[in-house]
């Protein structure tokens, strides 16, 4: 009898792209809010007020990219939901408050986004809301421990995610405006030391909300070096180690040489650096999600002939 496999490899892939969605929809708020914020808002001589719209609507198209990658994963997932629960899709969005909300959440985080790209401010607001609530719904329907996951990977995509927008679309947007040419250096500086902060308290909450969910994950240490998904679990963090050091070092070291187009040159590489370490994690928790938690002790009294309750349920991803 063929054993039955451990993965199957199209949900490791559904999982990377549901990842990718989010880290491109949470980095583009978290550029707009942290990188770009006071400019936006601030009077600005007209060479730069173009750099930091340009840059804006830069960060809007990839959000919308992003949240319309989770919009085709809802779509795909759907079915399978509505399966679960015995019904038709329709009557499972009709009816389903939960589905209705997420439903709802995304469409307002679309139209945010859309709105952001034409260089329309209310977008995003609109998108804030989409994104952030939309990725936290589960507060509104059970208990706050469902929370651990969601709110890991958004602390992940603000950071990852907000990064990577900022070199794609802030930095990438400044090099290449011929109108602010002698005050690159400047732009780029004033973006990173914004996205600074949001880098520090999402990494912490990466951190924090990271051994949670190993904690409940595993229900014994040995469970690290014994089961696939400890192994798993293990490469994932030598590489989230990685992409801590090479964030210290640009914190630490290459931001405060920050000013000049040559500096903005070269934190521009090693933050190239730090999101292709990202991009391995990411293909790491993918596979990881997607790998059965080792299973929990049986209780003493359970089994044949023991009056023990049944074991307990294995606890979802």
């Amino acid at each position: 009898m063929q054993a039955e496999p451990l993965i199957t490899w199209s949900e490791p892939v559904r999982e990377l792209a549901g990842f990718i969605g989010l880290f491109l929809g949470a980095g583009a708020v978290g550029f707009r809010y942290a990188s770009v914020r006071r400019r936006l808002a601030a009077v600005t001589p007209s060479d730069q007020a173009d750099v930091w719209a340009d840059a804006a609507r830069r960060a809007a198209v990839l959000g919308l990219v992003g949240w319309l990658i989770r919009a085709v994963l809802t779509a795909i997932n759907l079915p399978a939901a509505a399966a679960r629960q015995h019904t038709t899709v329709s009557a499972l969005a009709s009816g389903n408050l939960q589905t209705q909300v997420q439903l709802i959440l995304l469409l307002v985080a679309l139209t945010g986004f859309a709105l952001a790209a034409a260089g329309r401010g209310i977008g995003w607001p609109l998108a804030a809301v989409g994104v952030i609530v939309g990725q936290l719904r589960g507060v509104f329907f059970g208990p706050l421990a469902r929370l651990v996951n969601p709110v890991h990977a958004l602390a992940a995509g603000l950071w990852i995610g907000t990064l990577f927008v900022l070199v794609v679309a802030g930095i990438g947007a400044v090099l290449r405006h011929e109108r602010g040419r002698g005050r690159r250096g400047t732009l780029v500086a004033e973006m990173v030391n914004g996205f600074s902060p949001l880098a520090l308290a999402s990494g912490i909450g990466v951190v924090i909300f990271g051994v949670i969910t190993a904690w409940r994950h595993l229900p014994k240490i040995d469970a690290l070096w014994t089961t696939p998904y400890g192994w798993a679990l293990i490469a994932k963090l030598v590489f989230v180690a990685m992409v801590f050091a090479l964030g210290a070092w640009n914190w630490r070291r290459q931001r405060p040489t920050l000013g000049s187009e040559s500096a903005a040159d070269a934190i521009r590489r090693s933050a190239i650096a730090e999101l292709s370490v990202a991009g391995v994690v990411l293909v790491v928790t993918a596979i990881l999600i997607s790998l059965p938690a080792p299973p929990r002790p049986k209780n003493p009294g359970a089994g044949p002939g023991g009056g023990g309750p049944p074991p307990a349920a294995q606890p979802g991803k």
